[in-house]
């Protein structure tokens, strides 16, 4: 079975220590190689070669949760302007709510 990416945002953050995740959040610093996102919180996103973000965006990363709770990116994808982020977060609270369905938790 392939490795799922369960999506998360800040505050799932903890519980996926060193796995790899996926976040839909807003651009709101860049800093050379590294990033800020706002995914139901702060997040700090270091960046490969092929990330190309945007200020006041959303981008959804693909990435390795690291021991300071940063994430290193492995893939990111820029989703423009027209984002309801109040829906994503709504989209990865059930995600989580009804685990089962959509990954599987170490404690399972």
């Amino acid at each position: 079975m392939a490795e799922t990416t369960p999506r998360v945002t800040a505050p799932y953050l903890e519980q996926f220590g060193h796995q790899t995740v996926r976040i839909l959040g807003k651009v709101v610093q860049l800093r050379g190689e590294q990033a800020t996102i706002d995914a139901g919180g702060q997040i700090t996103v270091y960046l490969n070669r092929d990330a190309h973000l945007q200020q006041n965006h959303a981008v959804e990363v693909i990435g390795k949760v690291q021991n300071d709770l940063s994430v290193k990116v492995f893939t990111s994808t820029d989703f423009g302007t027209d984002i309801d982020f109040a829906a994503v977060e709504a989209v990865v609270d059930a995600t989580h709510r009804y685990k089962e369905i959509f990954y599987e938790s170490a404690d399972s």
